[in-house]
């Protein structure tokens, strides 16, 4: 190549390097500013961050459950008030906090509203050990938030405690939809418990995934503009924080959330052709729409003289939102369009009620209850809110046995003659049932549809007590096969018959006598055996069983081949499983016995081993949840020994009476020791 081609090729590229240069220097710059930014936010919300450990109660099967679970939420005032989500902290019978820094904090509850999706917490500040200032974060304003904003998602996903991951906002105002995009979708929480009717999502891609939820989502100013609910697939949702300062700032004021209602549902008006407005779609029978006259096809246009715009389906959480801001009690005006008129509504506003009452587990008579509210009456199309609504009949007990057969979804309406409103009408008349006679035959007046049924329930029954008591028989203590024909040709022994020890067990006055595996017992007290074949197996058992517990035995005995007689103190035979005295605890929900002979065997424990091994462990009770497993030896309890049935119930007694947070346990588990630590809520055992 020339000289001067050479030239003018090395000219081009330093051009080009020195336009890029710059370009690649900006783009650092820009980087670094970024990485700065989102320091900045992570340093003002991040320690306020909290992973939320949680002990969740549900019902089924006519008994109350339990089980752990976790997620996130954010500390947001100085008081160590924290937001999270319902779905999170709405049926827990516990909950701690945990900060990055590891400090645990125990918290309550103070309200719920399970319509945002949203719970307030407190953390109990009295109960803390370090002075360091509570961390707390900042509510932003989610309204300025724009499409293209990068935003962090905080959290602890999969339990892994504090977790930071970085996106950008993809939609500010965002709604779940039918097919058509005409008519709202909202999130069920389970047993027609709903979210979402006032919420317009933040779209996000930060990585969301199970743990995240209740973590705040953050802007790069460090403010917290939205608490994340649901993600999943590169997508995430998060309610707006102007949503979640309303709830708190209710909350703070009177504990509660109070809403108004109308008992109108509306759909937008732009496939009308119209920019202002919203159709009514549908009338609660009995609301105060219904009452004031308000008909599905009445064009709404404005409330107490505002005026009304619902042209696309993402404006219909804002007017809903508008009619709960209402004061309840307080009346409205309402301007509507009817054919081709127009006319003024007065309107009694009413206060919102949550769909799903209070649940309650009855366990003497197993049995679960829900009381009825006003949406679920309206839901189940009940003529009213009198009585409860059975949820679970536990098998084998009081309700599940009585005929004819109720069922869950039976609304109990009178028990024993006792007429029942509500949930408490309900347990008043279960306790005065436990103080009937046991034959009793109680009238129980329910609902099933529209049929009117009776049924007969007996008061709960007293578990039957073991008596201990068995028929007492003469053991040897050993475990022997059948010295056959073949077999003993094998050893050399053709023509002996008898049986060959194969195990001695320790402690047994056979093994202090001398007795060892692989001693042929040719003759039990002179008499000689006569096994020879497999189906002679029970001839040694059966002429010791002729023999007195106490007695001294002979047993003629081949060792080596040389002719022995041992004595051997004929002792009783070990307890079974069904002989041995057992309990229960119905506080913990498990159960123990006393241990077997067998038991110590099977296990290789000492001799001389103490305890009571664990036989039932009912899933989703205190115990399980613990960690405690059936096969336990129960060895100690808060570090008394339990030596025995009496000693359980003698430690389980106190333990009751003394109702500490931690209940400590000591077990050995197979070939190790081991403590399980049950932590009870004993508010629910009163």
């Amino acid at each position: 190549m020339p000289h001067t081609s050479i030239s003018r090729s090395f000219a081009a590229i330093c051009a080009v390097v020195l336009c890029v240069a710059p370009a690649f220097a900006q783009s650092q710059k820009a980087g670094d500013a970024l990485r700065r930014d989102i320091e900045y936010a992570r340093d003002k919300v991040y320690p306020a961050l909290v992973n939320i450990g949680i002990v969740v109660r549900s019902y089924s099967g006519g008994r109350a459950r339990r089980g752990a679970g976790a997620g996130s939420g954010v500390i947001v005032s100085p008081a160590g008030h924290v937001l999270t989500n319902f779905h999170v902290a709405g049926h827990t019978v516990r909950i701690t906090c945990t900060l990055p820094t590891g400090e645990r904090i125990d918290a309550d509850v103070v309200a719920h509203d399970p319509l945002t999706d949203l719970s307030v917490l407190k953390l109990r500040l009295g109960e803390r050990k370090s002075d360091d200032p509570l961390p707390f974060a900042t509510l932003g304003d989610s309204s300025k938030l724009r499409v293209g904003e990068y935003v962090l998602a905080m959290g602890n996903p999969l339990s892994l405690s504090s977790s930071l991951t970085l996106g950008v906002v993809s939609n500010t105002g965002r709604v779940f939809t039918n097919f058509q995009g005409t008519d709202l979708e909202e999130m069920d929480l389970g047993e027609g418990e709903v979210t979402g009717l006032f919420t317009r999502w933040i779209q996000h891609d930060a990585l969301i995934l199970p743990g995240n939820s209740g973590g705040p989502l953050v802007n790069l100013h460090g403010e917290v503009i939205g608490i994340n609910e649901l993600g999943g697939n590169g997508v995430g949702f998060a309610i707006p924080s102007n949503l979640a300062n309303r709830v708190l700032t209710q909350v703070l004021a009177r504990g509660e959330v109070i809403r108004g209602w109308l008992g109108i549902t509306v759909l937008p008006v732009g496939k009308l052709g119209r920019d202002v407005g919203a159709l009514v779609s549908s009338v609660v029978g009995g609301s105060p729409a219904d009452r004031a006259g308000v008909r599905p096809g009445d064009l709404l246009l404005a409330i107490d003289d505002r005026p009304v715009e619902v042209r696309f389906v993402e404006q219909v959480p804002e007017l809903y939102e508008r009619i709960a801001e209402l004061r309840p009690g307080v009346p409205c005006r309402l301007s509507i369009e009817r054919g081709d008129g127009t006319q003024e509504l007065r309107v009694e506003v009413a206060r919102m009620e949550p769909f799903l009452g209070e649940e309650r587990e009855f366990k003497a008579f197993g049995v679960t209850a829900r009381a009825i509210t006003g949406p679920m009456a309206l839901a189940r199309r009940f003529p009213d809110t009198r009585g409860v609504l059975l949820t679970g009949l536990r098998p084998g007990f009081a309700f599940e046995l009585a005929r004819p057969r109720m069922r869950p979804g039976d609304v109990v309406t009178s028990f024993a003659g006792q007429s029942i409103g509500g949930l408490d009408d309900f347990a008043r008349a279960l306790a005065a049932a436990k103080k009937r006679p046991k034959d009793a035959q109680l009238v129980v007046a329910y609902r099933r549809g529209e049929q009117e049924w009776l049924t007969l329930v007996k008061p709960p029954q007293d578990e039957p007590q073991k008596s201990g008591g068995r028929l007492r028989k003469p053991w040897l203590g050993v475990q022997a096969q059948v010295l056959t024909r073949k077999l003993a040709k094998a050893l050399g022994l053709k023509g002996t018959k008898g049986f060959r020890v194969t195990q001695v067990y320790r402690g047994t006055e056979a093994a202090k006598a001398g007795l060892r595996p692989g001693d042929i017992i040719t003759s039990v007290d002179g008499e000689e055996l006569e096994a020879s074949r497999e189906r002679d197996a029970q001839e040694l058992r059966l002429a010791i069983e002729d023999l007195v517990i106490g007695e001294t035995c002979e047993l003629g005995v081949l060792r080596a081949g040389k002719k022995q007689t041992l004595k051997v103190v004929l002792q009783e035979s070990p307890a079974s499983i069904r002989d041995v005295k057992s309990a229960k605890d119905s506080t913990f929900e498990f159960a123990v016995r006393e241990l077997t002979f067998m038991d110590g065997v099977k296990n290789r424990w000492p001799v001389d081993q103490k305890g009571v091994l664990v036989v039932d462990c009912t899933s989703g009770g205190w115990a399980n949840m613990a960690g405690l497993r059936v096969g336990d030896l129960i060895v100690e309890i808060q570090d008394q020994p339990v030596s025995d049935v009496a000693a359980f119930e003698a430690r389980m007694k106190a333990v009751g009476a003394a109702r500490p947070k931690v209940v400590k346990v000591f077990v050995r588990r197979g070939h190790r020791t081991h403590f399980v630590f049950i932590e009870p809520d004993w508010s629910s055992a009163d």
